[in-house]
């Protein structure tokens, strides 16, 4: 991974504003990047020592890889699009993938009508009735008024108390933890939607992709495009805070540094925001804080063989630790390792959850053992090694009435804005909603800077 250490040229050039984006993940660089397009002055200020977030890179025994799993489906019209500026988008290897369902007594294949018909959870009318919701959601194409109701109340009324229980249950489990009984039913639409643009033909298979590298390589062309427009990029710059200045401006303060700028655009999450900026109202503190993230732990492991080739095996059993497992070897091609099975056991959990205050190998031990369960082929020496990654706040859980309580863009304090993933509105968190919400933000930016003229 790139590392940039330079330091920021001051002052503040006279004739155009200097814009920092505080966050170096796929939305800080994204953004910063499209400003930059449009020779706007902008630097990036990352506090860990790489570039990525959550689209960072980790070794894994022999296998260089994506910390967090991670595809590109081909309805990812922005992700897509600023692929192909990376000179990239052509190269994405496309597969279709397998699903399996994990229930606790069998494992089932779940990738065509005639899987789905065998599916033992659900009787023939409960099955008919969860195939049209799916239908009725994809072609749903709005989903605020959804905002209204739970998942629960909504997924109930279209597909009953069992399909709820024995299947969306499980699979909003998979994705949210037990954060699963606060969201709206505006979440699972927007998941369905995402995975059923991802199907060719119906309801028949699904396509997924990746750029060979992963997402390092991505982040290392957008670094070159990013230099080669002047923009400015420093790591192990962890932000202190963001306070106005003399001059009418933002001073920016680090571990090290003290930085001045015209404007700065904050991408961290809405708690850190709070704490960074103590001159927001505590209006804005209060909108901020009252945002429900949700957090990932995440084992990867490497074994000496595959676990049967489904991408994405969702699990219905409680009893299992992990809410899913992801099988990225039966997507990717690992050529250059010796040996390349690579599998990820995800769990989703409240950022305050116990499980971020246990050890890496605590973790190790709960989650393999569960995992081998689940596999009776696989012994302990098939699994050659494991890194466990954690993250606390990744995501703003979609809540009742979510959009009408989101924090605004521009804040009370002249030059300081706010543009996080908790403005992901409606939709799944991705790298096509990173994006997307990257490209509209400097849409946003650069009109603000377009109406005030010169600093």
């Amino acid at each position: 991974m790139i590392k940039m250490n330079n330091e920021l040229n001051n002052p503040i050039a006279e004739q155009q504003p200097h814009i920092t984006v505080v966050g170096g993940g796929m939305l800080g660089l994204t953004l910063a990047y499209q400003l930059s397009k449009q020779n706007v002055k902008v630097s990036i200020l990352e506090g860990a020592a790489n570039l990525g977030g959550l689209t960072e890179s980790i070794k894994i025994g022999d296998l260089h890889w994506d910390k967090y799993y991670h595809v590109t489906m081909l309805s990812d019209a922005d992700l897509r699009a600023l692929l192909a500026e990376l000179d990239l988008e052509h190269e994405i290897n496309w597969k279709v993938t397998k699903t399996h369902f994990y229930t606790g007594k069998g494992m089932y294949p779940l990738n065509n009508a005639f899987d789905y018909l065998k599916l033992p959870v659900l009787g023939l009318i409960d099955k008919v009735r969860l195939g049209l919701t799916i239908i009725y959601a994809s072609r749903l194409e709005q989903g605020s008024e959804l905002e209204k109701l739970t998942a629960k109340q909504w997924l109930t009324k279209l597909s009953g108390s069992k399909a709820y229980q024995n299947v969306w249950r499980p699979l909003l489990r998979a994705k949210l933890g037990n954060n699963y009984k606060k969201v709206s039913a505006a979440f699972i639409w927007a998941v369905i939607r995402r995975f059923y643009a991802a199907r060719r033909g119906g309801l028949k298979t699904e396509m997924f992709g990746y750029v060979p590298g992963g997402y390092e390589r991505i982040i290392n062309k957008l670094v070159e495009k990013l230099s080669a427009n002047g923009a400015q990029i420093i790591t192990s710059a962890a932000v202190l805070s963001v306070t106005q200045n003399q001059t009418n401006g933002l001073k920016v303060k680090t571990h090290s540094h003290e930085y001045d700028f015209d404007q700065v655009i904050m991408t961290c999450p809405s708690q850190h925001v709070a704490t960074i900026c103590p001159q927001l109202t505590e209006a804005e503190k209060a909108q901020h804080n009252s945002l429900v993230y949700q957090g990932i732990i995440c084992p990867s492991i490497m074994l000496k063989k595959s676990v049967g080739g489904a991408y994405l095996t969702y699990i219905t059993d409680d009893k299992v630790p992990f809410t899913a497992v992801i099988e990225m070897s039966s997507l990717v091609e690992f050529a250059d390792a010796e040996h390349p099975h690579l599998v990820y056991l995800p769990k989703y959990v409240p950022a305050d959850d116990p499980l971020f205050d246990m050890t890496d190998k605590q973790i190790e031990e709960q989650f393999v053992s569960a995992f081998l369960s689940m596999y009776p082929f696989l012994t302990r020496d098939d699994v050659l090694a494991v890194k466990v990654s954690r993250s606390r706040q990744v995501v703003a859980l979609s809540t009742l009435h979510y959009s009408q309580n989101l924090p605004a863009i521009h804040t009370s304090i002249n030059g300081l804005h706010i543009l996080n993933s908790a403005q992901i509105k409606n939709a799944s968190l991705s790298v096509q909603e990173t994006v997307k919400l990257a490209n509209e933000g400097a849409q946003t930016f650069l009109q603000s800077i377009n109406e005030s003229g010169p600093a």
